[in-house]
């Protein structure tokens, strides 16, 4: 106890600096404490609860473990109807709604006004309503049949980015939001079901709503769930003129609101909007199924009203469902190119998210053990974005099941070359041993083409598939011995295509250094790790020498990768693929001065949106080049933002945790001048 302190005092002190701390980390992003001193801030109140019992309130951070079970879920009557959306699916039927809005405002008196919408994701989660009396959390239901709700206040208490309390609040205050899941705590959430044959749940939003609706808070207050404020529904003492007024209201007083929400002054930009987050819902670790559209001007939505259960005012952009169950009728295996097997999976045929999918990502065997699916069974298929498919979890009636199919297991020969299969001690992969294993080898001559490595136009997976069955290209430098005549006789090769292949091939020996490293396929080396590599050592002849010691010095290598890193250059194969390469001259020194004194050294930067002209890789490699780093995310040790056209919730975050946000014009003018301190 602090000196001189009465333990009511403490323990408001304590409070405060919990509450402090959740805010920062849930509604602003940006941590001031780490996980252990929050951890130790918490053990303290709780001690200090336990000596002094009658100093526990209902608002304390340590009531979100969970209180006593209630019998039964009471209903309760919402202070104002959570009404229901109306739906459209394309943009002519935004335009419709937009057209009887405007007719409905001209009946009223008000001639064309200008419109402000405000465009939010649709969170696929449980809408419900909380109630602050006096800034102190009273009470929270769910939406039930928008009148009548269930109360449910006891289990919304265990979500940490709820908050108990809120400083400078209205007597009466109503805030409406979405209790969701994400995706990655679904699927763990669910591979832990599984493993204890307990039934999984279908989707991240059953997962929410399930929990929330459980008579026991301890339940509620182990699973994962979080919150996302949209709305300020009645208020005492509160005066707001627009709905975007209200969401800036609610962030600057504790409350999690999503980032990406946005402000637009026309149709089209809302069109545009809506689209965008149907592109780019599969990088979300969150499920949306659709988004929303809301009149801004809280006095035009007064003017519009309602239709039954619809407002006028506001409507859903629905997307198609990114899960499905179907089944899964069998497990096969690929072979990466450092021979690891890689399990995936065959689907009965089955939509998700607009397309067909067939073909489904299992990652790797323990993921497929934690899983606890098998062939024959149904599962759970779960589709984000462009991106290959993954299998969540058997569906939920799979664990009802006494008997099951036999757990699969990797195969005991590779299914490319029949080579006997091993697992080495501490690797999550079953591997093939045997280096001329073809599919071994193709997987390498098709990861050097691609994009990242060297980049050569024209050498698709095909394309490398044809000429290795021909014998044409056995390893990577094999591409720059290829000739005209071993080339046009071969299907879909014609003269002018051949002339830009060998273009292409000539034109890759200009890739810097780390892109070669990349491209070569050395174990442990992507992208970030390669460039590392590069302007570390500056040159081949330094890595190849340098031992394991000195590689684990690299930043973000450490003592294990470099050990990895370090058998992968001592191999044969490696040494000579080198050599090779180095022959037909491909660049195996950094270029330049350098990342250790260019005008960005020591500066973090971080790409979003498109940029008028550089693409997103010709920009990452100028500010490496210029001593620059690029991260994946912001924080707040990021120094700049480069921002382009449609930036996303990175801008948002940015400018929460006030970010240098830059244009290309001003990125340029950084790239040739002296960074400012």
């Amino acid at each position: 106890m602090t000196r001189g302190q009465t333990p009511a005092a403490q323990a408001q002190r304590l409070r405060v600096q919990l509450d402090r701390a959740n805010h920062r980390y849930y509604a602003l992003d940006d941590p001031e404490i780490s996980d252990e001193a929050y951890d130790a801030l918490l053990d303290e109140l709780r001690r200090l609860e336990a000596e002094h019992p009658d100093l526990v309130t209902p608002d304390s951070p340590t009531q979100r473990v969970g209180a006593a079970p209630v019998d039964r879920l009471q209903k309760v009557e919402h202070l104002q109807a959570m009404l229901s959306l109306p739906n459209v699916r394309a943009a002519e039927e935004l335009r419709q709604w937009v057209a009887r809005m405007r007719a409905h405002l001209a009946r009223e008196g008000i001639e064309d006004p200008a419109i402000e919408y405000v465009v939010e994701p649709k969170v696929d989660g449980l809408a419900i309503s909380l109630i602050y009396r006096d800034g102190v959390l009273d009470r929270g239901a769910t939406r039930g049949d928008g009148r009548i709700g269930e109360d449910v206040t006891h289990n919304l208490r265990t979500i940490a980015s709820i908050p108990h309390r809120i400083e400078g609040a209205p007597a009466l205050l109503e805030v409406r939001g979405e209790v969701y899941m994400s995706l990655h705590d679904f699927t763990a959430l669910n591979e832990r079901r599984a493993q204890a044959g307990e039934s999984t749940f279908m989707n991240p939003r059953n997962s929410a709503a399930g929990t929330i609706r459980q008579l026991d808070p301890k339940l509620a207050a182990r699973r994962p769930l979080s919150f996302w404020a949209y709305q300020v529904g009645v208020t005492d003492g509160l005066t707001l003129d627009t709905h975007w007024e209200a969401l800036a209201w609610l962030a600057d007083h504790g409350f999690p609101v999503n980032g990406d929400v946005a402000l637009k002054t026309s149709e089209d930009d809302v069109i545009a909007q809506c689209q965008s987050w149907e592109k780019r819902r599969g990088a979300l670790d969150f499920e949306i199924d659709g988004a929303v559209v809301k009149v801004s001007d809280l006095g035009l939505q007064r003017r519009l009203g309602s239709v039954g259960r619809d407002p006028r005012w506001a409507v859903a952009w629905k997307f198609a469902p990114t899960t499905a169950v179907t089944k899964l009728e069998a497990i096969r295996w690929n072979v990466g190119r450092s021979g690891d097997l890689h399990p995936f999976a065959v689907l009965e045929p089955v939509r998700v998210g607009g397309v067909t999918i067939k073909l489904a990502t299992l990652h790797n065997e323990e993921d497929l053990r934690r899983k606890d699916i098998r062939p024959g069974e149904d599962v759970i298929v779960l589709r984000a974005g462009d991106v290959i498919p993954q299998v969540v979890s058997p569906a939920p009636h799979v664990a009802e099941h006494r008997r099951r199919p036999p757990r699969p297991r990797p195969p005991a020969r590779c299914p490319f070359c029949d080579t006997q299969t091993v697992k080495p001690e501490g690797v999550v992969f079953t591997r093939c041993p045997n280096r001329d294993c073809p599919e071994r080898r193709w997987q390498l001559l098709t990861h050097f083409c691609s994009r990242g490595g060297m980049d050569i136009a024209g050498l698709g997976d095909k394309q490398v598939a044809m000429l290795q069955k021909r014998e044409l290209v056995r390893t990577p430098a094999d591409f720059y011995t290829l000739t005209e005549e071993q080339l046009l006789p071969l299907e879909r090769f014609a003269e002018s295509s051949v002339r830009n292949l060998l273009d292409a091939i000539e034109d890759s020996k200009r890739r810097p250094f780390d892109r070669v490293l990349f491209a070569v396929g050395i174990e442990e080396v992507g992208e970030v790790t390669a460039a590392n590599l590069a302007v570390h050592f500056g040159d081949i002849d330094a890595l190849l020498a340098a031992p394991a010691e000195a590689i684990a010095e690299v930043p973000g290598i450490g003592e294990k990768t470099a050990a990895v890193i370090r058998e992968a250059l001592d191999e044969e194969g490696m040494r000579a693929l080198v050599a090779a390469l180095r022959a037909h001259g491909l660049q195996f020194a950094h270029d330049g001065a350098g990342a250790l004194d260019g005008p960005l050294a020591g500066k973090v930067l971080v790409l979003t949106g498109t940029l008028p002209e550089l693409s997103r890789e010709q920009a990452t490699e100028r500010i490496r080049a210029a001593g620059g780093r690029v991260s994946g995310s912001v924080s707040a040790k990021t120094d700049y933002l480069v921002a382009g056209d449609s930036p996303g919730s990175k801008l948002a975050k940015a400018q929460r945790l006030d970010v240098a946000v830059i244009g290309e014009a001003e990125l340029l003018a950084l790239l040739v001048s002296s960074a400012p301190g």
